[in-house]
């Protein structure tokens, strides 16, 4: 008896038994649907320069936005324009709303957790109060911006009444904090203004939010007349190029045209 008390005691004051390590969780698979979020006409592609680089040209941009899976979480990119509009150079249009495209994959704005916004032009902004129980990802200077401006505020009341969780946004951010979806601190266009790095399992995909608008800009550095910073501008392009050199990243071009046929058709995903 004594001896196995003696072998208890020394169990007991001996140190914890290593227990076997917990294999790593599987990394969430990552998606990318790109959405029809509306059709612009320019009737002056001019205005997209501050050197003149387009003279009287037309030019047709598309508002394209984006579904980002990450697991069992949504992350919707912009959110295109309101509806149908014409002002100043360019007419609008729209042929399905968000919340209708999302219907189609069985999905409510109840089940996106993130709206990221690009930057706060209307045609990035225009149907974002559909999902007012989202947290809001927005770079600080265009949240700021916002707060400002009682024709865009609108489209925010979820987040500035207070309803809604919003995250103004300071440089980079890891949406899902494995670095598969991170928003890019590409300021120049406007203060706040981001770009999203998407890893998916084939490969990195960059969206350039409005650093660039046509595939034109990316090689003759076109700054747009109306950006309110030229010399940010510049410099995201350098960071911009730079990451998508490093990465091998697929461009997206979000108001190109000729880049919607990089991704699958709707409803398919990039994965």
């Amino acid at each position: 008896m004594k001896s196995v008390m003696l072998a208890a005691a020394a169990l007991l004051a001996s140190p914890a038994i290593a227990q076997p390590a917990k294999a790593p969780a599987a990394p969430a698979a990552v998606s990318l649907t790109r959405l029809d979020c509306g059709s612009i006409q320019v009737s002056d592609f001019d205005v997209f320069s501050d050197t003149y680089l387009y003279p009287g040209q037309p030019k047709q941009l598309t508002a394209s936005c984006y579904l980002v899976r990450h697991g069992n979480q949504y992350l919707l990119w912009d959110t295109g324009v309101a509806g149908p509009s014409k002002e100043w150079v360019f007419t609008i249009s729209l042929k399905e709303r968000i919340v209708d495209q999302l219907a189609r994959l069985k999905l409510t704005p109840a089940d996106v957790d993130y709206v990221g916004i690009s930057h706060y032009h209307d045609d990035h902004t225009g149907q974002a109060k559909d999902f007012p129980g989202a947290t809001l990802l927005m770079g600080s200077g265009d949240w700021e911006a916002v707060r400002e401006r009682p024709e865009t505020a609108a489209r925010f009341k979820p987040w500035i009444s207070g309803g809604a969780k919003v995250e103004p946004v300071t440089g980079d951010k890891d949406v899902f904090g494995d670095q598969s979806v991170v928003v890019l601190d590409m300021p120049g266009h406007t203060p706040g203004h981001k770009a999203l790095l998407v890893r998916l399992k084939s490969g990195p995909v960059l969206l350039t939010g409005d650093l660039y608008h046509a595939t034109e800009q990316v090689a003759n550095r076109g700054v747009p007349s109306f950006n309110t910073d030229r010399a940010d501008t510049l410099a995201s392009f350098d960071r911009f190029q730079g990451i998508a050199k490093k990465l091998g990243a697929k461009v997206i071009i979000q108001h190109e045209l000729g880049d919607i046929a990089k991704l699958p058709a709707f409803p398919a995903a990039a994965e």
